[in-house]
């Protein structure tokens, strides 16, 4: 066992509490009544990281929730690595599925269960007990900075014009960010790649008040029918998406990556049994795999109108709405297809009707080519603490910040995550396993004397 083994080993106990201590913090971002606790997460943060010796460490105020910044800078010919994190997490609800309360984190089956345990606390903790492992054996080879922010989960929006108004501060070689999962404990993969997003907000409005349904049912369009006929037409028979102009600069990938792409794992029978679905239905002509990371979709994330309470109350609604949102690959612009989507839904709506489009947030996609020395780093550090070369994918989610970072800083991001698609984030009964948490410790500090050595061969 080598010294960072040693050291891990000697310290788990107390480095598992303090991940537990952190998970108890419900550092909720879109509920304004959690705001001090969500600036209490971040102290939490900022102490954490100078407790394991980080040389500058600063709690960054926002017009909305704090952002926390450190560095320790080694050696200024030395190569720098930005990690990125977020400490906020998203709200709990429905609490009733939990099978233990959110923020009283419990470990079951070697797993830990609480809001935010892999999405992304857990995560974003592997880099500081990483450095503490560093800094107490082998010594930290390369510049190491961090930005811990608290808004990922509702956009992001502060941390866009920090990064913008802060480039010389943030100036790195790479982005390390552990946000993303492993196709397996036992298969390692590194996403190379991250779909962008356009998020939309649809208001349809007939009548100037909720009517009667029996006398006025049949004569006036009901809101609610018109909306969901307007969905129902942004996709064809082949779930195509109808929008025009939608695949216009959308980069067809050459069979020799598709095949790359399909090289991963996969077995449709058990996907669909996981799921409790009988079958998939995505774009025709091309593979699950490829439906979920190299191909856009456009998908309803939530529909409301008229009455739904309990009991039956004859109404024809006055208004209808829907949430949208549409994963986007390469060379797709976010706002450009906001505007596609925008003119498109108007244009369709029949008279009777008035439509509102807003557009919430959204994020370019990324790619990051795994041949340069950050995805070679992680890597050659995934072989040696997994025992096996990891698989290369691209990811279906979107880390909005990645594409921020290239455009603002100039430095592409590494994806190394080790959670797993089975961890349930954003849903209740999250968990992330204790396996991958120390998993993640004992594989950053490789990732990072990887770094400085391959950066020296460049």
């Amino acid at each position: 066992m080598n010294a960072q083994s040693s050291y891990i080993e000697a310290n788990k106990k107390r480095m598992l509490n303090e991940l537990l201590e952190l998970l108890r913090i419900p550092s909720v971002s879109a509920d304004p009544k959690y705001k001090n606790e969500v600036k209490r997460t971040a102290e939490w943060v900022a102490t954490a990281l100078t407790k394991v010796g980080v040389n500058y460490v600063e709690i960054c105020p926002t017009e909305g929730h704090p952002i926390v910044y450190a560095e320790h800078i080694t050696d200024p010919n030395a190569p720098t690595v930005l990690c990125y994190g977020h400490y906020d997490v998203q709200p709990p609800d429905p609490l009733e599925l939990w099978e233990s309360p959110p923020f009283e984190p419990v470990i079951k089956d070697e797993k830990i269960y609480a809001r935010g345990a892999a999405d992304d606390k857990g995560q974003f903790y592997m880099h500081i007990k990483a450095f503490e492992v560093m800094k107490n054996t082998t010594g930290i080879p390369c510049n190491i900075k961090f930005l811990i922010e608290g808004e990922e989960e509702v956009g992001s929006e502060n941390l866009y014009r920090f990064v913008k108004n802060n480039a010389q501060k943030l100036k790195a070689d790479i982005v390390l960010i552990s946000d993303t999962h492993i196709i397996a404990n036992d298969i390692p993969s590194i996403e190379y790649g991250l779909r962008g997003l356009s998020y939309m907000e649809v208001e349809v409005t007939g009548p100037n008040r909720d009517l009667h349904s029996g006398l006025f049912g049949g004569a006036v369009d009901n809101p609610i029918n018109v909306l969901c006929t307007m969905i129902a037409s942004l996709k064809d028979e082949n779930n195509r998406i109808t929008i025009p102009g939608f695949y216009d600069k959308v980069v067809d990938l050459s069979d020799e990556e598709r095949a790359f792409i399909n090289q991963a794992p996969f077995n449709h029978q058990e996907y669909c049994k996981a799921l409790g679905i009988a079958d998939t239905n995505g774009e025709k002509g091309y593979t699950v795999l490829e439906q979920t990371s190299i191909r856009p979709t456009l998908d309803v994330n939530g529909i409301w109108g008229g009455y739904t309470g309990e009991g039956a109350k004859t109404v024809l609604p006055s208004k209808a709405y829907a949430k949208i949102s549409m994963r986007l690959v390469p060379n797709q612009d976010p706002d450009e297809i906001s505007q596609l989507f925008e003119k498109h839904f108007i244009s369709i709506a029949p008279k009777t009707v008035k439509v509102k489009v807003s557009y919430h947030h959204g994020g370019y996609p990324a790619v990051t080519p795994i041949d340069s020395v950050g995805f070679q780093a992680a890597s050659k550090a995934m072989e040696n603490t997994f025992g096996k070369k990891p698989i290369p994918t691209r990811g279906g989610g979107s880390i909005p910040i990645v594409a921020l970072f290239e455009r603002e800083l100039g430095i592409k991001s590494v994806l190394m995550g080790f959670g797993l698609e089975s961890d349930a984030i954003h849903s209740p009964n999250e968990h992330y396993g204790v396996f991958n948490y120390f998993k993640g410790i004992e594989t950053i500090p490789l990732f990072h004397q990887y770094f400085a050595d391959l950066s020296k061969d460049r």
